[in-house]
């Protein structure tokens, strides 16, 4: 098989043959437009400043028709802005565009000067002629396989979009290039490997590096707080110094020695940068670090569930009808820690609790009780991966649903799903059972509530279409 050719387009040629048919982007398959403006305008900008656009990828049919296989969303957004009038939006980033500008004096002799254009908010037709040029001789690469039919070019299209696009926090973390190595590094410390409960996902999807993002914002720069980790990566950018992530450092290193597994899991995606930050604030008292983690254990196995704040609430009950990210939240969690460690360690209280040697259940160990007694490591590892894939369907981040201390349980159902072969109802059923908040803290207990009410809602399913 003939390797695909190389071919290049002027933009102006490119977007005309476009309009024309001649290369087609409504393949039966193709999905439909999908970028935000946040992404038209980044492309704009790409090409009014000459950067670099990946290859389109063309499939070719016998009679010469050329179809998008990878690249209808950014024909799509160029042609939006070259003909349709699109405006270049107020939130765009990097809005002063620099150009030579045409100017001719009296003897009419033309010369070039360096000028430069704030696009926010104009059309293509709204720029100067130079820019507009710019635009209509810029140099689209295209790959084109040859040969297609309807099918080839289906199946391209399956390859070449066969990937997963950045979520929010691993976008954010673009934004914090000053620091990105420094936080990378701080990741393979022994703290975030062997003394916290994070999941794969939450590794693997820049959740973790967000926490150490929000630790020191909480810890440095609270009064600048804000929700979005894109605000606060852009913050600590420009703001954060090396001093803040040493502290960070030191804090982590002396934790690693006192956070043992019956504490670890407080140090989960969703409160890790408080319980740092109140580990921050617990160093300005000059106490023994195994202090701090004895107020953890007290908090954990008594506090948590019977003490009130001042506004009677417990502290998981803090949320409200608000994020947990929101600033008057974090305040007032760290609040109420805060206040519970004086009066803990003032008191003298906290002497080490008879830990039992029992081990929470494992995901393993209830599909090996009720679902297969010889299930295996590999066994287990496609159903933590079917169980990452089908949690996806959980729009809030913060469900307890999806806290590690429910994943024994859920992975269990998963298990129990594909021995049933019933597991490609699981997606459909799960957003359901997820906003009842029905879950019991025993692992074992809660497995088999779940399959109860799953295995009822397969059987109306079925009784439905039957």
């Amino acid at each position: 098989m003939a390797r695909p050719r190389k071919q290049t387009y002027t933009m102006d040629m490119y977007l005309k043959k476009n309009k024309k048919g001649d290369i087609d982007n409504n393949a039966d398959v193709q999905r439909n437009f999908v970028w935000n403006n946040e992404q038209i305008n980044e492309l704009i900008v790409t090409v009014l400043t000459d950067d670099y656009i990946p290859p389109i990828i063309l499939g070719e049919e016998a009679n010469s028709k050329l179809h998008i296989v990878d690249g209808g969303c950014r024909t799509a957004a160029l042609r939006k802005f070259r003909e349709g009038n699109y405006k270049i939006t107020s939130s765009i980033e990097n809005s002063m565009i620099p150009y030579k500008k045409k100017v001719t004096d009296q003897s009419g002799c033309v010369t070039h000067e360096d000028a430069v254009c704030d696009i926010k908010g104009k059309t293509y037709e709204k720029l100067p002629e130079e820019l507009k040029e710019k635009f209509d001789e810029y140099q689209i690469e295209t790959v084109i396989h040859e040969y297609c039919d309807s099918h080839k070019i289906s199946r391209y299209i399956k390859r070449y979009n066969n990937h997963v696009p950045m979520n929010t926090d691993q976008k954010a973390f673009t934004y914090l290039e000053r620091f990105a190595s420094r936080i990378h590094k701080i990741l393979q410390s022994r703290f975030f490997v062997e003394c916290t409960a994070y999941s794969e996902n939450d590794r693997t999807k820049g959740g973790v590096e967000r926490i150490v993002v929000e630790t020191i914002m909480c810890m440095n720069h609270f009064d600048k707080w804000n929700k979005q980790p894109r605000i606060l990566c852009q913050y600590l950018n420009e703001h954060a110094s090396d001093e803040e992530f040493d502290r960070l450092e030191e804090h982590l290193h002396r934790l690693e020695h006192v956070i043992t597994d019956d504490i670890k899991d407080l140090f989960d995606k969703k409160d890790s940068f408080i319980f740092l930050t109140l580990f921050d604030r617990f160093t300005k008292l000059g106490m023994e670090d195994v202090r701090f983690a004895d107020f953890l254990r007290e908090f954990k196995s008594k506090l948590r569930g019977t003490k009130r704040n001042a506004n009677g609430l417990l502290f998981d009950e803090i949320k409200k009808n608000n994020s947990t990210k929101d600033k008057p939240v974090i305040a007032e969690k760290l609040a109420m820690l805060e206040g519970f460690m004086r009066k803990f360690l003032r008191n003298g209280t906290g002497k080490k609790e008879i830990r039992t040697n029992k081990s929470p259940i494992t995901a393993k160990e209830i599909i090996r009780e009720d679902v297969d007694s010889g299930v295996d490591d590999q066994d287990m590892e496609l159903y933590e991966i079917l169980a990452n894939d089908i949690s996806e369907v959980i729009e809030d981040i913060d469900s307890v649903f999806l806290a590690d201390r429910n994943r024994p349980s859920f992975v269990a159902l998963v298990g129990y799903a594909v021995q049933q072969d019933t597991d490609g109802f699981l997606k459909k059923w799960l957003p359901e059972f997820e906003r009842t908040k029905n879950l019991i803290p025993d692992q074992k207990q809660n497995y088999l509530a779940m399959k109860k009410e799953f295995n009822r809602f397969v059987a109306n399913i079925n009784r439905m279409s039957a």
